[in-house]
């Protein structure tokens, strides 16, 4: 694994998944020429933070159905969906909530889902209003790329990770985050570490995500694409990371 100078990884004691800290920096969060909601451009502070490596996959996932004693998400049992190295799918954010409390329960560390801010800041790896974490390269200039996605999400880690050593944090599903989404946050957030609206005015409401997905045609999103859906809901091509504080 590629890291950059500053940034250090953290390996897994049991349960606990292979943690990137992503270090505490300015950065310029938006985007000028994406989505509306995507501006103004504005001056972001994130403090550091730990981040999963990888998102969540059906083995880690098992072990926490297996311990809560409840439900799988819909695709648990459908072939294209429940290799174990695949990130699981279809979690609401209260299951992927859930899941970071008990792992929270299991752990030394407090888990969370990493903020909107957080997430874009650690997509982007250091490269400064680049559009993908790698630069500005189109995704169809990504190894094997017209052969991947073809009927769910890859399993995890299997291409080159981004400069802070995160893996398919563009592609692969849609991430859940912690904030409520807002389309006209980015007008009114503040400075240092931005944690979205306190609640959303949307109706129905609507919890903010991040990332590409296998399902869409153009498979690697953007670092400052924003998404959201409502929180109950379970997509096949959504999924989760944890973070944590340092």
């Amino acid at each position: 694994m590629t890291l950059s100078p500053t940034s250090t990884e953290t390996q897994p004691h049991g349960l606990e998944p292979s943690l990137i800290e992503i270090p505490g920096a300015w950065f310029l969060m938006g985007s000028s020429t994406g989505q509306d909601c995507e501006r103004p451009i504005h001056r972001a502070w994130v403090d550091a933070f730990l981040l999963a490596a990888t998102q969540v996959t059906n083995a880690e996932y098992a072990r926490f159905l297996a311990a809560a004693n409840v439900p799988p998400p819909p695709f648990w049992h459908d072939p294209k969906f429940n290799h174990p190295q695949q990130p699981v799918t279809g979690p609401s954010w209260f299951e992927a909530v859930r899941y970071c409390e008990w792992l929270s329960s299991q752990a030394a560390r407090t888990y969370r889902l990493p903020t909107e801010a957080e997430w874009e800041h650690a997509a982007r790896g250091g490269l400064e209003q680049k559009t993908f974490p790698w630069g500005d390269a189109p995704p169809q200039s990504l190894p094997d790329y017209a052969t991947r996605w073809q009927t769910g999400p890859e399993p995890v880690a299997r291409y080159a990770p981004n400069a802070f050593g995160l893996y398919d944090i563009c592609d692969n599903v849609h991430e859940w985050c912690s904030d409520w989404y807002d389309p006209n946050y980015y007008s009114v957030a503040p400075e240092r570490n931005p944690r979205g609206p306190e609640q959303s005015h949307m109706q129905p409401a609507r919890k903010s995500s991040r990332g590409g997905s296998w399902r869409h045609h153009i498979k690697v999103a953007r670092c400052s694409a924003r998404s959201s859906i409502p929180p109950e809901f379970q997509y096949a091509d959504y999924g989760f990371r944890v973070a944590c504080d340092v």
